[in-house]
């Protein structure tokens, strides 16, 4: 099964190279990041719920806490869970 990072999969083009760097800025899901591998995604690429400053709807998101509840409905972290069965990871772990 071939695993697509939020960027594959919602075309923002904030991935490194992407056209919309300049405008936007690379995506921090999209950088090298401890999160690297998480849900077997680049960098924090299936994990991007949880990565602070991420896009969505058109404008940048807070923290985990704050956007975790519109991150719940959306279709890439349900097709992440899908995909990811019971190896899930939907937070990080606590430090």
């Amino acid at each position: 099964m071939e695993r697509k990072n939020c960027w594959e999969v919602k075309k923002c083009g904030r991935q490194p190279e992407g056209e919309n760097i300049a405008e936007l800025g690379v995506c921090p899901a999209a950088l090298p990041t401890e999160y690297d591998g998480t849900n077997k995604g680049e960098h924090a690429g299936r994990f991007c719920w949880a990565i602070a400053g991420t896009l969505c709807g058109g404008k940048a998101q807070g923290t985990f806490a704050k956007k975790m509840m519109d991150c719940l409905a959306c279709e890439f972290l349900k097709q992440v869970h899908a995909d990811e069965s019971r190896d899930f990871i939907l937070a990080p772990p606590k430090k």
